[in-house]
């Protein structure tokens, strides 16, 4: 706890989100389901990876960085809310993103309008990215430029430090409502939010079982990077460790594949916006409330859940989905 209040830390999350009721949600599927509004946090048109660029910026800062370099496809949320956040923190935004030049719309367009730096490693590899990263930081720090590097999805156990906070804010608002929740759902890509959650739930020793959703690699990838990404946290954030079951990590709700929607996902999506009126992202969000619908449906869904809602609506803008 200490050591969390301590870290340098740039503010920027408008906390604390909410956490409401989804009533009329609720009532179709058959559990009482809450929504933890984190596509609400503040900056730019909200989302989950807020809560890491905190911490991260704040590293930044603490080691005279003046740019912040990173990278994922063309509409990715993570890389539009980096470039603003170094904005607003006085660092110069450098973009990498995989694939060729595009017409502007959604996230990108977002990135651009922030005036980032923006290029693209002509390869549709995922993980030309992350080698283009490396690149671009060596040619900065040879003109004099002092870069800090952050991999694709802020995916590191400072980044996931986010979500160790945000478990403590979720803490006082349950208590609030005098809610046990059984289960926490969210949809894991790179991993450090589910890392963040879990770390901190071993530490609080929360009532709830954290449930992520696949939404970008195989299963056990995820398992072992959301177990080395909180225990990571847990060092960094020097936490008691607390013995806990495994890493729950759903699969079978990609659809076509990363980046790309699927009709559960799409139909998840429609059911939350008219019983709700809650955008979730077609590519993240909607697929893991796919897995929570058909849970509920099926009756293994024990008690009330919790559903993280982390943003990433201007992809619904994008027109055909794809290039996280």
């Amino acid at each position: 706890m200490k050591q969390l209040l301590s870290l340098p830390r740039v503010p920027l999350v408008a906390a604390p989100t909410p956490l409401l009721p989804a009533p009329r949600l609720s009532a179709e599927v058959g559990a009482d389901v809450w929504l933890k509004r984190d596509d609400l946090t503040g900056l730019g048109l909200g989302g989950n990876k807020v809560r890491g660029l905190e911490y991260l910026l704040g590293d930044a800062l603490a080691q005279g960085c003046d740019c912040l370099v990173t990278g994922a496809g063309p509409q990715s949320n993570w890389a539009m809310l980096a470039a603003l956040a170094a904005r607003r923190s006085g660092l110069t935004p450098y973009l990498v993103f995989y694939g060729s030049p595009t017409r502007p719309t959604g996230n990108l367009l977002l990135s651009e309008l922030s005036e980032a730096d923006v290029r693209f490693t002509g390869e549709h590899d995922r993980a030309s990215v992350d080698t283009a990263i490396e690149k671009l930081g060596a040619e900065l720090s040879a003109t004099g430029r002092r870069p800090y590097l952050v991999p694709r999805g802020g995916a590191t156990p400072l980044g996931a430090a986010g979500y160790v906070r945000a478990s403590m804010e979720l803490a006082d608002q349950l208590m609030a409502d005098g809610l046990s929740p059984s289960q926490l759902w969210l949809a894991t890509g790179s991993c450090a939010t589910q890392a963040g959650l879990v770390a901190a739930s071993r530490w609080l020793r929360s009532p709830y079982e954290v449930v992520g959703v696949s939404v970008s690699r195989p299963g056990d990838e995820c398992v072992a990077r959301v177990t080395s990404l909180a225990d990571g946290a847990t060092r960094v954030l020097d936490l008691p460790y607390a013995d806990a079951d495994g890493v729950t990590v759903l699969g079978g709700y990609l659809g076509p594949g990363y980046g790309q929607a699927s009709p559960e996902g799409d139909a998840a999506a429609r059911l939350v916006a008219r019983t709700e009126g809650v955008f979730l992202d077609p590519v993240f969000g909607a697929k893991a409330m796919a897995a929570l619908v058909d849970a509920a449906r099926a009756g293994r869904v024990d008690g009330p859940v919790v559903f993280l809602v982390t943003g990433g609506a201007p992809t619904l803008f994008a027109g055909p989905r794809g290039s996280l």
